[in-house]
């Protein structure tokens, strides 16, 4: 009889392949090398994942899972109208390289060198994400805070494409110099606020 699978031991597998894939890149990461950091036996890890390209795909639902449950939450607490509400939600977005950086690098650089993952892999987290930020444009939409006739998909995703690619600017270059995660926030969301926002009638 199989025995039971531990979430904390999977849990310990998940946090050392992020540091693995951080450290040493998705393709060079050996199963092994994250086997040892994480106390188990290599085999351990496929009582838990596939192979390694699993483990990847777990282990960004997982952390995605983390961020969507934090940004609802941090959502609701903020309240008020939807323009602070989308501007929290992208200095969260930006903020993650400062806060979390190999997570930040895990979604901006190594989610990307596993094909599986490119092609193969649906990656309902992420639309969750999208789906967060949509409900607010849709909102501000409709309570004329933002401009109607703009299609709440591409707003969507035109901010995540601007949002993902600051990120991963802000990933590559932390090691090598200091920036303002608050003020980089601040410039991306004053962009995307200032074109969006339903402009006030002249009188």
């Amino acid at each position: 009889m199989a025995k039971p699978k531990k979430p904390e031991k999977r849990q310990r597998i998940l946090k050392a392949a992020l540091n693995v894939f951080a450290e040493r890149g998705f393709y060079n990461a050996k199963v092994s090398e994250v086997a040892r950091r994480a106390g188990v036996a290599d085999g351990t890890i496929y009582l838990y994942f596939k192979n390694k390209d699993d483990l990847l795909i777990k282990l960004f639902e997982d952390r995605m899972d983390r961020i969507n449950k934090r940004l609802r939450i941090e959502l609701e607490i903020l309240g008020g109208d939807v323009i602070t509400r989308i501007r929290r939600m992208m200095e969260l977005h930006i903020r993650l390289a400062e806060d979390d950086p190999q997570l930040a690098e895990l979604i901006t650089v190594e989610a990307r060198q596993s094909t599986k993952f490119i092609k193969e892999y649906n990656n309902p987290r992420f639309l969750e994400y999208l789906s967060i930020l949509r409900s607010l444009v849709e909102e501000g939409q409709r309570n004329g805070e933002l401009r109607n006739g703009i299609d709440s998909r591409i707003v969507v995703r035109a901010i995540f494409g601007a949002l993902d690619e600051l990120l991963l600017t802000l990933t590559l270059t932390a090691k090598s110099r200091s920036i303002d995660f608050k003020e980089a926030a601040g410039h991306i969301s004053d962009l995307f606020i200032n074109g969006i926002v339903k402009s006030k009638e002249k009188k």
